[in-house]
């Protein structure tokens, strides 16, 4: 039977545990590497619902992009998701940063993929920021409209300094930031997770149109081709995109 042992060689192959930014908490998380997996879930994030649905679905293991552990503990409750994976005997396998930066296969060639953008490649200004181009040169609302489709998103913010776009820089996630290096590598749009005022402000001035399509759905994209990769590489485990929306926004 596989083990967590040999899905974290698996994630080696494409997103090294090594390539993770200094400040990040990445790899075997919670658990043993040599438990034995025959159930797996997969979420951006584990909270104690997450941790729920897995238990009734009888998981040994859950897959992460987000941390279970970012920040140091200073104490810990029995509903706190951390203390709920051990006690459960749950592994968590958690893939952040070196996921979002993976050239191969990671959140950002899945958010680009999701979005049409062809002959990708990453930023050699940006820390995290892949450019690409759209087949065809497109109105910024028709482009906005349909990041909305593809990410299945309820709601979107996008602004229209450019009219037209077809070079598009993606940076999932907490990537408005991106939007100096976005505006060097000659992008049209920036499409992102969370862009702060100021960085709209100089987006604006600089004539790159935003996207930005909240922190979840610019990330989840990546959870349904990941479970289509494992389940390729790794026939004898039952491997369940999770159901548990962490993302609590409402939109009117």
């Amino acid at each position: 039977m596989t083990t967590v042992s040999e899905i974290l060689e698996f994630f080696e192959s494409f997103a090294p545990v090594v390539t993770a930014m200094d400040f990040d908490n990445v790899g075997l998380l919670i658990g043993d590497k040599s438990a034995e997996v025959s159930r797996a879930l997969l979420t951006l994030d584990i909270t104690a619902e997450t941790v729920d649905e897995a238990a009734a679905l009888g998981c040994e293991l859950i897959i992460s992009h987000h941390p279970v552990i970012f920040q140091p503990l200073k104490r810990i409750n029995i509903r706190d998701a951390a203390y709920m994976l051990a006690n459960r005997g749950i592994s968590a396998v958690c893939m952040h940063t070196n996921l979002d930066l993976s050239e191969e296969f990671g959140v950002n060639t899945a958010l680009a993929d999701a979005l049409g953008v062809k002959n990708l490649r990453r930023s050699a200004v940006g820390e995290c920021l892949f450019i690409g181009e759209l087949e065809e040169k497109t109105d910024i609302l028709s482009f906005a409209q349909s990041a909305k489709a593809a990410l299945g998103c309820e709601g979107l913010r996008y602004t229209d300094a450019k009219p037209t776009v077809k070079t598009v820089a993606v940076s999932s996630g907490a990537g408005g930031s991106e939007i100096f290096a976005a505006a060097e590598e000659g992008a049209d749009v920036l499409v992102t997770g969370e862009i702060k005022h100021h960085e709209i402000n100089a987006a604006n001035a600089l004539g790159v149109d935003v996207i930005d399509a909240g922190h979840f759905k610019s990330e989840d994209i990546v959870i349904f081709p990941l479970k289509k990769r494992l389940e390729a590489s790794f026939s004898d485990i039952v491997f369940t995109k999770s159901k548990v929306y962490t993302d609590k926004v409402k939109y009117l």
